[in-house]
């Protein structure tokens, strides 16, 4: 099981490393509240960016790593040596030390959330640990290097490659192999580390727009909002309020999305910050600017290309006559160069990413990757014609409200004060540009849809560089701008309301969730170190797919992603869906193959193609599988028994 200690190491490395390469950054870029507040995001964007392609091309090992982190370590104390660059000083502008202690204690809810539970004899889970399944990819690039290999699937002939967006996994890998950690653990330190470098981001904003110390609070205070929905349904003393409503997709605030999807956060701070490069480049043009740009795009996209792609450039396509009007008329044609030499460094760097997700496209026989689809607010109490007309509104008036309160009544208030108060130029210029970055976010999750993967992915994760770039003109306009009363009104009565929702998931997130195979989730870390006694690092493992499917509401063979440390040849039927390069037809079929043989109903073929087609090299029965009393390897001239414990597992390999 993932050590809380590790975990910790593989967070404080993380939080050291990249802020100080971060803040070694930065202080060249911007003022120092903001260097401060963007070294972690910066520090991880820029890092991650280029050592991605780089450890491809000398070798992803510990040793390459270390020496990586030595020479980025060497290069960030002589940026540091060197003077900040002119106009960047701002001495009285600083985040207090106890805001960075309290989003430290923030950000341990995301964390926690992943942590195992011991309790009973067994090991609890909470629900988000489904999400970070992931970890698979984690260890897969940590044992095996790079360009990552797909962890979920193997066929012989099929693309082996891992086409996810991956590079905040990737980074996951590096804390793994620095700090000597499992994949579960280094997963556990980035993510706290990912919601620490969020609020950090944040408060740096809020105290640069309010000019008051104090917005960091603010910041800390609203990051924990979550729904309405917990209390709504208190309040009505129901489940649900279908047919009136139709059930929310579950977007939530900040916490729920850092919990979730720690990497769609870190994607979504890296477009707030790219959002931020471009203001102040079209303002004063540098070359230093430009390159840090390009990388800070490079990770959000690669990171997300929900987030890092389709929503930035939007936001980038409303800004644009912004930021060209902004502009010193002189300064005008550097500007569009600078951003065209910007756009070409990051089409170079994530080429590879593009064309595997292209190819992915292709291989699925599906139609396109995104969808006009409204946001679908009211249920069937209403003929369909008429709650289409209601939708528009609906989503606006009620979804929004319900799923962001403390954020986007407050928010949209609050923008509009900071747009009409009088800013210096480059503060109002940023403002006008999180208004765009804000607006693309809402409107996206409002009207588009991923069709890939089974979840509207594109939808619940457009929205969190809006949650963002809303906290931060809250904080700022309650700091010190005029109208804040009603803005602190709204915000804080959104906030109380929330409440029950936000204890909802503290609770389970540090609890977890007893379900029956708690016990026999306990001994897994066992079985698979046995398994890798007889399994080399680049096999494949066989085992059932709706292994311990319990642990977690939707199934997921979840001992294999966080313990095995080996891939499978067909992990489960989830994972397919978003990570195997498969029309649905067939993947359907070889999952219902692999459930068969492993429910004792699978024909000698079946092993057969397990053994050859699908590359399985080892195979792995337990007690809770129905072919441990009709085992169809034992039969099988394909495999041969390995090893055998009594009443706990039975390993086969391939002859």
């Amino acid at each position: 099981m993932a050590s809380p200690v590790n975990a910790v190491l593989c967070a404080l490395i993380a939080t050291a490393f990249w802020s100080l390469l971060g803040y070694a950054i930065a202080r060249h870029l911007f003022p120092r509240a903001l260097a401060v507040g963007t070294a972690a995001v910066v520090g991880w964007a820029v890092h991650s960016a280029i050592m991605l392609p780089v450890y491809v091309w000398i070798g992803f090992a510990p040793l390459a790593v270390a020496g990586s982190g030595a020479l980025c370590i060497l290069i960030a104390g002589f940026s540091l040596s060197l003077p900040a660059a002119a106009g960047n000083a701002e001495p009285d502008l600083t985040i207090p030390a106890w805001a960075f202690a309290a989003a430290a204690v923030v950000a341990l809810v995301p964390a926690a959330a992943i942590l195992p539970k011991f309790a009973g004899g067994g090991v609890q889970v909470a629900e988000p640990i489904f999400d970070h399944s992931k970890v698979a990819m984690i260890d897969t690039m940590a044992r095996l290097g790079l360009p990552a290999v797909n962890p979920v699937f193997g066929e012989a002939g099929g693309i082996h490659r891992l086409v996810y967006y991956y590079l905040w996994h990737f980074s996951a890998a590096e804390l793994a192999s620095a700090a000597s950690a499992s994949g579960w653990e280094a997963d556990i330190g980035l993510t706290w580390f990912t919601a620490f470098a969020s609020l950090s981001l944040m408060m740096g904003l809020a105290v640069w727009l309010g000019k008051r110390s104090a917005a960091a609070t603010w910041v800390v205070v609203l990051s924990t909002a979550a729904s309405l929905w917990v209390t709504l349904y208190r309040l009505f003393r129901v489940d649900d309020f279908e047919p009136v409503l139709w059930p929310p997709i579950g977007m939530g605030g900040w916490l729920f999305q850092a919990t979730w999807v720690p990497q769609h956060v870190m994607a979504a701070s890296c477009v707030v910050v790219a959002m931020l490069l471009v203001a102040r480049y079209a303002l004063r043009p540098r070359l230093a600017l430009t390159l840090a740009l390009a990388l800070v795009v490079v990770a959000a996209f690669e990171s997300s290309t929900f987030v890092g792609g389709v929503t930035l450039a939007i936001a980038g396509v409303i800004a644009a006559p912004i930021l060209v009007i902004a502009g010193l008329r002189t300064q005008r044609l550097r500007f569009v160069v600078g951003l065209a030499v910007a756009a070409i460094l990051v089409a170079c760097l994530v080429a590879p990413f593009v064309l595997d997700q292209l190819a992915m496209v292709r291989a699925r026989g599906g139609g396109s990757p995104i969808a006009l689809s409204p946001y679908t607010v009211f249920g069937e109490a209403f003929p369909l014609r008429l709650r289409r007309i209601m939708d528009i509104p609906g989503y606006w008036l009620l979804i929004l409200p319900a799923e962001l309160p403390a954020a986007y009544c407050a928010g949209i208030v609050a923008l509009t004060i900071a747009l009409r108060s009088a800013m210096r130029r480059p503060e109002k210029l940023v403002v006008a540009i999180f208004a765009c970055l804000a607006a693309a976010g809402l409107v996206i999750s409002w009207l588009l849809a991923s069709t890939l993967g089974g979840n509207n992915d594109l939808g619940l994760r457009a929205i969190i560089p809006a949650e963002i770039v809303l906290i931060v003109i809250i904080a700022a306009t309650v700091a010190s701008m005029p109208g804040r009363g009603a803005v602190m009104a709204i915000a804080l009565a959104g906030l109380a309301l929330s409440l029950p929702d936000t204890a909802s998931l503290i609770r389970d997130n540090v609890v977890g969730e007893p379900k029956p195979d708690a016990k026999i989730f306990a001994q897994a870390p066992e079985l698979w170190a046995a398994v890798r006694r007889h399994a080399a690092p680049d096999i494949r493992v066989a085992n059932n797919p709706l292994f311990l499917q319990d642990l977690t509401p939707w199934p997921t063979n979840l001992s294999w992603a966080l313990l095995s440390d080996r891939s499978s040849c067909f992990a489960a039927h989830d994972l397919a869906v978003a990570y195997a390069a498969l029309p649905e037809a067939r993947r359907e079929a070889i999952n219902a193959q692999f459930v068969r043989v492993f429910a004792g109903e699978g024909t000698a073929d079946d092993v057969h193609q397990m053994a050859t087609q699908y590359d399985c090299a080892v195979a792995v029965l337990v007690p809770q599988d129905k072919a441990w009393d009709r085992d169809p390897f034992a039969a099988s001239p394909d495999y041969r028994l390995a090893e055998s414990r009594q009443g706990r597992w039975r390993i086969y390999v391939r002859r």
